[in-house]
This record gives C-alpha cells, sequence and structure tokens, in this order.
C-alpha cells in the first residue's frame, strides 16, 4: 500500500492507493478498498452563501468510459467506502454554491487537448452540454459559464499535485485533458484504455460523514468535474470523438450511471452493447444524440427538478 500526505495551507490531504485483485464481472475490488479515502477540504469562506459555507468536501466516486478496442468497460471507482455501491449522490435543490438550481458547467481551456484546438474541443464540448439541456422532461437552466484564463479548476487536480484549485467553480466542470499518468492513478494500466472521467465531489458534516441534507437516500453533490485523457488522438466528429465522450461524461455530471450490457463478438472481436446508448460503458463510435435508454434515465433523475 502507498499513502502519500500533501499540505497545503492548514489543510493535510490524503491519498492513499491500494493494489487488489478486481472481481472480472463486476469491475470492483475483492477486497472492497478504496482508492482514495479521506480528502477532507473544508469549503468554509468559498462559498457564495451561508448555507453551504460551514461543510467540508470529499471525493466520493469517479466514473469512467473506456475505449471499446480495449478488454476493460468502465467502471465506477468508489473512494469513499460508503453507501450501496449504486451511483447513489446527487444535487441538492435549494442548496447550491452559487444560490442557484440552475446547473452550471464550465470548460477549463487551461489543459487543452494536443490533438485539437481548444476552440474545437470547447465547440464540441457545449454541443453536448446542449444536448442534454435540450431534453424535453427536465428544465435545468444548464448555464455555461464563460471561460477565464486566470481561474484555475480542478479538485482532484490540486489533490495529485496538478495546478488544480479546491474553489468551486461551476456544477459541471470540463476540466480539461491531463496526461496519461493521471489515469494510471484510477485504475491500473488506466492511462491505455480509459477515455475520461468523471469525479463527484460531495459534502461531508465536520466529522467526515456524507451528508443528505434532503432525506432522499442520496448522498448531497457538491460538484462534479471531468477530466480527458490526452493519450488518445482526439477529434471531432470522427475517432475519438470529443462530443461524445462529453456527452456520455456529463451524463454522470447529471448523476446517471452505466447502462447496457456487452458483448465481443466472436466473429469480429468488436464489443457490442445491448442496446447500445451514450451511457454504455465502453465507447462505440461517434453517438451524439440522446437515444430513449439515455433520456429515460435522464428524465427519472431530473423530470421533478427542483422538487427533487
Amino acid at each position: 500500500m502507498m499513502k502519500l500526505f500533501k499540505t497545503i495551507g492548514a489543510f493535510t490531504l490524503f491519498l492513499i492507493a491500494f493494489s487488489c485483485e478486481q472481481d472480472v464481472q463486476t469491475g470492483q475490488p475483492l477486497d472492497d478498498s478504496p482508492i482514495f479515502r479521506d480528502l477532507p477540504v473544508a469549503a468554509g469562506g468559498r462559498a457564495a452563501n451561508g448555507r453551504a459555507s460551514d461543510y467540508k468536501l470529499e471525493v466520493y466516486t469517479a466514473e469512467y468510459i473506456t475505449s471499446g478496442e480495449s478488454d476493460q468497460v468502465g467502471r465506477i471507482v468508489y473512494f469513499n467506502n460508503v453507501g450501496n455501491k449504486q451511483l447513489g449522490a446527487d444535487f441538492v435543490p435549494g442548496f447550491s454554491l452559487d444560490e442557484t438550481d440552475n446547473v452550471s458547467y464550465y470548460i477549463d481551456e487551461n489543459r487543452p487537448s494536443a490533438d485539437i484546438s481548444v476552440q474545437k474541443s470547447s465547440a464540441a464540448i457545449t454541443r453536448a452540454m446542449n444536448t442534454w439541456d435540450a431534453v424535453n422532461c427536465s428544465q435545468l437552466g444548464i448555464t455555461q459559464k464563460p471561460y477565464a484564463s486566470s481561474i484555475p479548476t480542478g479538485f482532484v487536480a490540486a489533490i495529485l499535485g496538478l495546478s488544480g484549485s479546491f474553489n468551486y467553480v461551476a456544477d459541471v466542470l470540463h476540466a480539461g485533458w491531463l496526461p496519461a499518468g493521471f489515469f494510471n492513478a484510477i485504475a491500473p494500466n488506466g492511462s491505455t484504455y480509459i477515455l475520461g472521467v468523471t469525479f463527484t465531489i460531495i459534502f461531508t458534516d465536520d466529522a467526515g460523514n456524507p451528508t443528505d441534507i434532503d432525506n432522499n437516500g442520496k448522498l448531497d453533490v457538491a460538484w462534479r468535474e471531468i477530466y480527458y485523457n490526452d493519450f488518445f488522438p482526439w477529434a471531432d466528429g470522427a475517432r475519438f470523438d470529443i462530443e461524445t465522450v462529453a456527452l456520455h461524461e456529463a451524463g454522470h455530471g447529471l448523476s446517471q450511471g452505466h447502462f447496457g450490457s456487452a458483448f465481443r463478438n466472436s466473429g469480429n472481436n468488436k464489443l457490442h452493447f445491448s442496446p447500445r446508448a451514450v451511457m454504455n460503458a465502453a465507447y462505440s463510435g461517434v453517438q451524439t444524440s440522446i437515444g430513449e435508454t439515455d433520456n429515460a434515465g435522464h428524465c427519472s433523475n431530473w423530470a421533478s427538478w427542483p422538487q427533487n
């Protein structure tokens, strides 16, 4: 076991990495050990309102999508060993760090892809967010916060010493492209098959216990942040398509989990999904529209917002 300590200001962060066998069916560690644990960072003084300013923050999960050619299928990594191993965290109506129930997002252009201009990558991500916003069962008020080069972002990046920030920026943060080594910290050799990953940052109380302020049986999300793997050759409208992966990761950003069963065709050795959907756990080509199953998953969570 490797244990690293990092002190920033008055806060000490703990990064704990475990090496363990995984169940090939579920992808869960057999010894149920989290990769990261105990990452308390006080949010006091950073909140835009008094309602959230007394809470601390902690990394809870990471959902990632894999390349279709690999033998890996995207899964959820649990950093805080609580809950029932389902995607059990969501935003809280009336309890926001920016004092609104609208869902905001931000695109950090300080970490660009090596393969495509920031103008094209940002436009692709914006299209993905607009696609989710257009789902007619929900009224989320998805709003883009303007990019500013002076704003550092990335709670997880900060933990790993990659010029991040512990400050809130938006509800869904597209934090940019990071080098392959970052993804090896998420899963063994993850740099070679993880295309993108979405981290969920939750509120905790002073004792480090996750909160459930609205008593809906789900932990309370402070924000989510998305990172893309610069190991892969990214493209706009072709493999590996930024909009497709951004649409998938933004689905996680909006509390959706993976969907569909996967199998590999014995004839052509290609990975297939039943059904094919944006929220499949592996990339299966360009897919920029919301299908029936993706729509149902989204609506089941957001149709009554902000009452849920």
